[in-house]
């Protein structure tokens, strides 16, 4: 078992979330997501870095400019010239500062004075402005987590990043920039990856707590930082699920011992700083069999660098199926290589051991060493391989600083170095906004109920268990829950109708997203008023999800779903009573479950199945007591 406290694991969360606002945080346009195939438009933009306001470059905005490319943005009729940075922004969303504020209050946090907004430079792409804008509203807050205090550092309101649109990396589609969404910074006190994950639970508890803020996936996502004694601090971006958090601890942490054993191994070999020595070795390949070189070659070039005393560690894993190599070629994709070759997996891939042993003697490469191959466009390949280099380099010292993106595995690959200081200035367009006492206090008088108080009350006031109140509590159907309860019924049966029974719908395929608050009160109301059996409730929530323009009572009537009277039910038990004599003289009581499934069937959510069970077993009792 890992001992992560005797490694010296501190890790933060950085939180995201999107907020539930009619409109975006500098313009009036709605917060509705769109169909790519919706767009209207589309602009184009060669986005360039920028100063600081000290003058200085960010070095995260340095290395992407190195992979520069033109961008093209989707806009629809929900988006406007601020998302297409053809307009200044507006005034600040005040709905999204009061929820920041709200959730701030909620984090013990101190609330700043005035808020001003910031421009942080972001030139990948996810901006038309090559900059987004975030606002300081909170600091110095805590919570307390399964009896461990974790500090909240810093509360930031800001603008979503434009959503990539997967086909070719570089379209991004602009119904999602400007979304407000804060940004929740702890401290570095998490000790454990099983802490990580409860801590991001307990704020999503909170921010959730304000029904306020966006559902679903994508509208929530955890950055991961991460450090071990003698390691580095290294951000993981974009875990979206709380159950891979703990994943991506773990293997963080794992690849940071790597990936200082491989530098004490590098100490004992007395390796040194590599000095890029590029070599062309097409010729080497004339006739080679494999196929990403061949198919390379038809219009590009093939080169080689030797990384002395690296042989046996490029191949070497770091995470689980991950090896240095794969570090290495991450490095390198920026630059637009499709892949790396080294010698530590080589021969391989159509690549013979002839071409290996002449490729290292070529780069003369001893017998310690590993050699890298890369081909494609030249200018490409050059700085695919002088990456490499820059990387090895690194692994000398162990483990660099870095932005990394989360893989589905659990695992991370490179993104960019990690970002300072220096991509933050002034945000010009937008005035500040002076936070009153007044406001403050306005706030903290509607401030919700938290999910733990809800729950506890749940349990008190309706009787549920703790596993149904739990389940409800979680739930974006709590208010629709309460305003159920004013009805006199059953809470059991509301909370396993609006989580159970849609969930089973739903798995079959009923579209339930038609399913709207007001069809719940009817139907319930129908079962109040004993006109229709709750076992009827999931015929009629099928009909509605179908039909959502019809009431439960009409579906309600078109499915024959009316209850029936006792005598009526007591009509129907005694035929089928009756046609069973024999075998309920036989079996004795043993038939009544038999029976009760044979009733049902035939009423089919007509009557209540206590009452069935009353009735039946009196005139089963009738039978055997004739029998004896």
């Amino acid at each position: 078992m890992v001992d992560y406290r005797r490694l010296g694991l501190k890790a933060g969360l950085e939180v995201h979330q999107q907020l539930d606002t009619a409109n975006k945080l500098f313009c009036g346009c709605p917060t509705k997501l769109r169909d790519n195939n919706e767009s209207i438009y589309e602009i184009r933009r060669h986005l360039h870095m920028t100063e600081s306001e000290l003058g200085e470059i960010d070095r995260a905005v340095m290395e992407a400019v190195q992979v520069q490319r033109r961008f093209v943005y989707k806009g629809y009729d929900t988006t406007c010239l601020v998302e297409n940075d053809e307009e200044p922004p507006q005034v600040l969303n005040q709905e999204a500062l009061d929820i920041a504020l709200e959730v701030a209050l909620l984090l013990n946090m101190r609330v700043v004075d005035e808020t001003h907004t910031m421009r942080k430079i972001v030139i990948d792409g996810s901006n038309t402005s090559g900059f987004q804008r975030t606002a300081l509203i909170a600091s110095n807050g805590n919570i307390v987590v399964d009896g461990s205090a974790v500090r909240i550092d810093i509360l930031c309101l800001e603008e979503e990043a434009a959503q990539r649109i997967p086909d070719d990396g570089r379209t991004y589609s602009l119904d999602r920039l400007g979304i407000p969404l804060v940004e929740i910074g702890t401290a570095p006190d998490i000790t454990t990856p099983e802490q990580a994950r409860s801590v991001a639970e307990h704020i999503g508890i909170i921010l959730r707590s304000t029904g306020k803020v966006k559902r679903g996936i994508g509208t929530i996502r955890q950055d991961v930082n991460i450090s071990i004694a003698e390691g580095a601090r290294v951000e993981i971006k974009g875990v979206q699920t709380l159950n891979l958090i703990k994943s991506i601890v773990e293997n963080e942490v794992t690849r940071q011992v790597g990936l200082l054993r491989i530098r004490e191994e590098l100490k004992k070999r007395g390796a040194m700083r590599i000095k890029a020595d590029v070599i062309g070795v097409s010729d080497i390949f004339a006739n080679t069999r494999c196929t990403v070189i061949e198919t390379a070659l038809k219009s590009g070039i093939v080169m080689a660098v030797n990384l002395p005393n690296f042989g046996g560690l490029v191949g070497r894993e770091i995470q689980s199926n991950r090896t240095l190599g794969a570090e290495f070629s991450d490095h390198a994709k920026r630059f637009g290589v499709g892949r790396i070759f080294h010698t530590d997996e080589l021969p391989k891939y159509g690549i013979t051991k002839t071409e290996v042993n002449t490729v290292r003697k070529k780069v003369r490469a001893g017998p310690d060493d590993c050699v890298v191959i890369a081909a494609g466009d030249e200018g490409q390949v050059r700085s695919a391989l002088n990456a490499v280099v820059k990387r090895a380099n690194e692994a000398l010292d162990g483990v660099p600083e870095e932005t990394r993106r989360a893989l589905p595995d659990g695992n991370s690959a490179y993104m960019r170095p990690l970002p300072g200081a220096a991509r933050m200035y002034p945000e010009t367009d937008v005035l500040p906004v002076r936070i009153s006492k007044k406001r403050l206090k306005r706030i903290k008088r509607s401030l919700p109920e938290l999910f733990q108080e809800r729950k506890e009350r749940y349990m008190k006031d309706y009787g549920l268990n703790e596993e149904l109140a739990e389940l409800i509590t979680r739930s974006a159907n709590a208010p629709l829950f309460e305003q159920i309860m004013r009805l006199n019924i059953s809470p059991t049966l509301v909370v396993m109708t609006l989580e159970a029974t849609t969930s089973e719908l739903k798995r079959r395929g009923v579209p339930v997203q038609n399913l709207e608050a007001m069809h719940f009160i009817e139907l319930f109301e129908l079962i109040c008023a004993n006109k229709i059996a709750k076992e009827g409730i999931p015929r009629v929530l099928e009909g509605l999800a179908n039909n959502p323009d019809k009431t439960a009572e009409e579906i309600a009537s078109e499915a024959g779903l009316q209850t029936l009277d006792r005598v009526a039910i007591e009509s129907v038990i005694e035929r089928i009573v009756q046609s069973k004599r024999a075998f309920i003289k036989e079996k004795g009581y043993g038939v009544i479950g038999p029976l009760m499934g044979v009733v049902m069937l035939e009423l089919r959510g007509k009557v209540d199945g206590k009452l069935v069970s009353t009735i039946l077993k009196e005139k089963v009792s009738d039978i055997i007591k004739e029998r004896g």
